[in-house]
């Protein structure tokens, strides 16, 4: 079993960091807000004062981050990853951020001797907890052998996709595609539901038919019945499709459906609901029809 150190006990990061736990392995976590890792502590989780101090802990470093700055936050710095780290460790992190940026912070880990590697996931909160969870890895390969049982540890598939940065770029891909499923979703629910067809059958026959994604059957029933806590709010959902449009940009691939579902982000935060999961799409695209969720 490994020492680990992980920064970043939020909504996922936390259930990762149980996953570990469960599976044997010894985990000295740092997060923002002490109390919000306090179950985790009681778990069998040591707690480290700083960032620094969970990578001092660890052979092997995870972190679970909002978006680039917040992985800066806690990547800089005297109280950073980055000086907790030393020659022979990895450091994983597994925040959805810039390619460049976790590009450049892989070139900063090597001065320090260590290895780092980009594993962002593919999957929610529901998918992490039934051990579904996919995790893809970019950086050497020799490194990310190492890490792959702790990584399957937190999901059973993990896929290398090349160097430091393609699996965060990977990760960005896939995500693009979500928040344009939620949309469409959302658009023929309102079509049948302006017909005359109960939502509650239109949700039931999507779900049952060939388009529905894995991503739709368990986020589709949010149209009726929202979780009282965002799996994936509508902020971080931008985040990613913002990065998605920066890097069709720079490759020259058009993104159309991803811009238009952008705007429908835009537009739901404007009605106040930013801090709902990102199927509030639903919600925004239903007030701008006329209809009343």
């Amino acid at each position: 079993m490994a020492k680990l150190g992980f920064v970043g006990l939020g909504v996922m990061g936390s259930r990762m960091v149980k996953r570990l736990l469960d599976a044997g392995h010894e985990v000295t976590g740092y997060n923002r807000t002490r109390s919000k890792a306090e179950w985790l502590v009681k778990a069998g989780m040591k707690w480290a004062d700083t960032p620094a101090a969970a990578a001092r802990a660890g052979e092997i470093t995870l972190s679970m981050v909002t978006n680039t700055e917040a992985l800066k936050a806690v990547t800089e710095g005297p109280e950073g990853i980055l000086a907790g780290l030393s020659a022979g460790k990895i450091y994983v992190d597994m925040s959805t951020v810039s390619p460049a940026a976790s590009r450049q912070l892989a070139a900063q880990v090597a001065t320090k001797g260590a290895r780092m590697l980009d594993a962002p996931v593919s999957g929610s909160v529901s998918t992490l907890e039934e051990g579904k969870l996919s995790i893809m890895a970019g950086g050497e390969r020799d490194a990310f052998e190492r890490a792959r049982p702790v990584l399957e540890a937190i999901g059973p598939k993990v896929t290398y996709v090349g160097g430091n940065g393609l699996a965060v770029t990977m990760k960005i891909a896939t995500n693009l595609s979500l928040a344009t499923q939620m949309l469409a979703f959302s658009e023929g629910v309102l079509l049948a539901e302006k017909s005359g067809i109960a939502r509650e059958t239109a949700v039931e026959v999507l779900l049952n038919s060939v388009m529905a994604s894995p991503m739709i059957k368990y986020r589709g029933p949010f149209v009726l019945n929202m979780p009282g806590e965002a799996w994936f709010d509508v902020n971080m959902m931008q985040k990613d499709l913002l990065l998605a449009l920066e890097l069709g940009r720079q490759l020259d691939v058009p993104l159309p459906t991803t811009a238009v579902t952008n705007e429908m982000l835009t537009t739901a935060r404007g009605m106040g609901l930013a801090k709902q999961d990102f199927a509030v799409l639903f919600e925004a695209l239903a007030r701008m029809s006329g209809v009343k969720k």
